[in-house]
């Protein structure tokens, strides 16, 4: 049989060390699975918020452009430039007859929106012509699928500047003042016509888009260069 010597204190007193270590050992071990815990509860949620983010970046949409909060349709927002546009005059394209004449054409309507015309088109390459030019040569510029714009003295040179500016930078239309016509600021295309308010007008966009090179064109791909120029 062993004796141990300490004193009934002193055994009490190492019995107490022993049990103080285990638990401080214990919380540290405690410690440690917490802390563990929260990193991998901390990177699964990251993961996952990634791969949702991922998932909506790459999700198709029906035009192949994800959409922002600047496209989201709102109140009053303005009609597409594929929409209806208002005030549209059109006329049947096959009663717009297309022989080549050389004289002068009684076209109907100001400015005429096809018929009869010169075998020489008007240049429609982004063109801007500061004087008035011959309907012939007009016409057959429509007929190649160009946007002829036209307005009077009473357009404002602010207008004048941004169409200009609009159609310098659009191939298959031309621009001209005319005289005699019945709106300030009018658009014309083969057997289609519109008068506008201003430059800033959205049917300006509309009929731009919808008519250059458009449905419309009896001789799509037809050049626009190589024809009558500025006098």
């Amino acid at each position: 049989m062993s004796f141990d010597p300490r004193t009934p204190m002193a055994q009490q007193h190492d019995v107490h060390r022993a049990r103080q270590r285990r638990d401080r050992a214990l919380a540290i071990s405690l410690s440690v699975l917490v802390v563990v815990g929260l990193v991998g509860f901390g990177s699964y949620t990251v993961l996952t918020k990634s791969e949702a983010s991922e998932q909506k970046q790459t999700a198709p949409v029906a035009d192949g452009k994800a959409p922002s909060d600047d496209e989201a349709p709102s109140d009053g927002q303005q009609a597409p430039a594929d929409g209806p546009i208002e005030g549209l005059r059109t006329w049947d394209a096959k009663k717009l007859t297309r022989n080549h004449v050389t004289g002068t054409v009684a076209y109907p309507m100001k400015p005429p929106v096809g018929g009869d015309h010169n075998p020489v088109w008007m240049n429609c390459d982004g063109e801007v012509y500061e004087k008035a030019i011959p309907d012939v040569n007009a016409v057959h510029a429509l007929e190649h699928g160009s946007v002829w714009v036209t307005y009077t003295d009473k357009a404002s040179a602010a207008d004048v500047a941004k169409l200009a500016a609009r159609v310098g930078r659009t191939p298959y239309s031309l621009m001209s003042p005319y005289e005699g016509q019945a709106g300030t600021i009018m658009l014309t295309a083969w057997g289609n016509q519109v008068t506008v308010d201003g430059a800033d007008d959205r049917r300006v966009d509309q009929f731009f888009s919808k008519f250059v090179q458009g449905p419309q064109t009896p001789e799509p791909g037809a050049t626009c260069s190589g024809g009558l120029g500025a006098q």
